[in-house]
């Protein structure tokens, strides 16, 4: 079990914070509001009313002993710098903090966030995937312009080896295929692609729009 701190209860820290403790984590909640702390407890290991600017606060509840910090304080972007700040110098490994802005990325990015998320951002790229291209069953975005797509193989891809994919100028990774409830790991060159594969594949964005756009029959 890992413990995990949320600073900032606006909803996507609330959502971050239910998610994890139903996954049976050690979650601490902090937040200035006395009500959304109210709010929450029970529904989270620990809520706790208090300023994170502050790093004495942080000391005191033992934050250097957490594995990972999220810190999501909508609306003041020093607050939310100043408690990213914090729980970095108190030695969380893992810190991630939620963007606004491009200003706001790069201030995190600087004092040293690990992750840096903007949920609305990420969640209309999501859509407009979805919306854009019906054979992509997810998409994840694992740093700028490189991300993982979960993709139902064309047609005219089946029977074809990996090997013998002609995607010309475009540099991917199969790194995975889930065929018939079952996750193929790896697969190697010789490995044929067979009716209702869907292709895991990492890579460059502008790669991935490429094979998406030469996937649809």
């Amino acid at each position: 079990m890992k413990q995990f701190i949320i600073i900032g209860l606006g909803r996507f820290g609330e959502s971050v914070a239910r998610y994890l403790y139903r996954k049976k984590q050690n979650v601490l909640v902090i937040d200035k509001d006395e009500t959304k702390i109210h709010n929450i407890k029970g529904m989270v290991t620990h809520a706790v009313q208090t300023d994170a600017t502050d790093i004495n606060n942080l000391r005191n509840l033992g934050v250097e002993d957490f594995d990972v910090a999220v810190v999501s304080i909508g609306g003041d972007i020093h607050a939310n710098v100043l408690a990213t700040l914090n729980v970095k110098e108190l030695g969380v490994p893992f810190v991630v903090a939620k963007a606004k802005t491009e200003l706001d990325r790069k201030l995190l990015a600087k004092i040293g966030a690990d992750k840096i998320v903007n949920p609305e951002e990420d969640m209309g790229r999501k859509i407009s995937y979805d919306i854009l291209y019906s054979n992509i069953f997810d998409y994840i975005e694992f740093a700028p312009n490189c991300s993982l797509i979960e993709i139902a193989a064309s047609s005219q891809l089946e029977g074809k080896t990996l090997s013998e994919l002609s995607w010309d100028n475009v540099e991917i990774n199969i790194i995975a295929i889930k065929r018939g409830g079952e996750l193929h790991l790896n697969p190697g060159p010789k490995e044929k692609i067979k009716e209702d594969d869907i292709l895991i594949i990492i890579g460059e964005d502008k790669d991935l729009e490429k094979i998406q756009q030469k996937m649809i029959d």
